[in-house]
């Protein structure tokens, strides 16, 4: 596919993750070996990633996104609340919140579960700007997201988790200087009509020189 049409279809996948087909390691392997060519600061290459694929391990990460996501969606506005004069984006994100209630109780389900982390000297996060540790990181899950598309595989953005990350860490026993960035669901997909989401229009969200 064209870079235009990569960059413009690899879209959240939820519902239409397929939970019952085995995902190659090596096709997980392939998406982020491609993704560690993506920009890091000072080329420190600290990302660690962690691909999940023990069933037992699965279920457990999967329990803590589920319980992370119920007090999300409890605390959350309806999609009338959020949206009171634009009837259409309402109604999309009511489809939206049907897909995000899919995964939240099938994330242990998915085939792969990938954990893209970061080492941080001591543990703790930075104080005040912390743009430049994240942007070590999330720039390269980005990319294995698109590689992932490229290889036939579905994935999803997610973070909820980390709600519970020291719970998370312990079952993963991660080291206390290793944090986690996100936690990205991966299978094959099934349908193939991907196409790009209705976004609001440039003129909306662009500004020159000044806001």
């Amino acid at each position: 596919m064209t870079p235009e049409e990569l960059l413009t279809t690899t879209r959240t996948v939820r519902k239409r993750l397929d939970l019952t087909r085995p995902v190659p390691r090596d096709l997980v392997e392939k998406a982020i070996t491609l993704a560690l060519q993506a920009p890091t600061g000072s080329n420190r290459q600290d990302w660690r990633w962690l691909v999940l694929t023990d069933p037992e391990q699965r279920a457990k990460i999967g329990e803590l996104y589920r319980r992370s996501f119920r007090a999300y969606r409890d605390a959350g506005e309806t999609p009338e609340e959020r949206y009171p004069d634009d009837a259409a984006r309402a109604a999309t994100q009511h489809r939206v919140m049907s897909s995000s209630d899919y995964l939240a109780e099938h994330m242990g389900e998915v085939p792969v579960l990938v954990i893209p982390a970061i080492k941080v000297p001591g543990g703790e996060l930075p104080r005040g700007n912390q743009a430049g540790l994240w942007g070590s990181i999330l720039p390269a899950v980005w990319s294995y997201m698109l590689a992932a598309r490229t290889l036939g595989l579905g994935t999803a953005y997610t973070s909820l988790h980390l709600v519970y990350e020291r719970e998370a860490a312990e079952i993963l026993g991660l080291p206390g200087d290793v944090r986690q960035a996100a936690l990205i669901p991966t299978a094959f997909h099934t349908g193939d009509s991907f196409k790009p989401a209705k976004r609001q229009p440039l003129s909306e969200v662009l500004r020159y020189d000044r806001w």
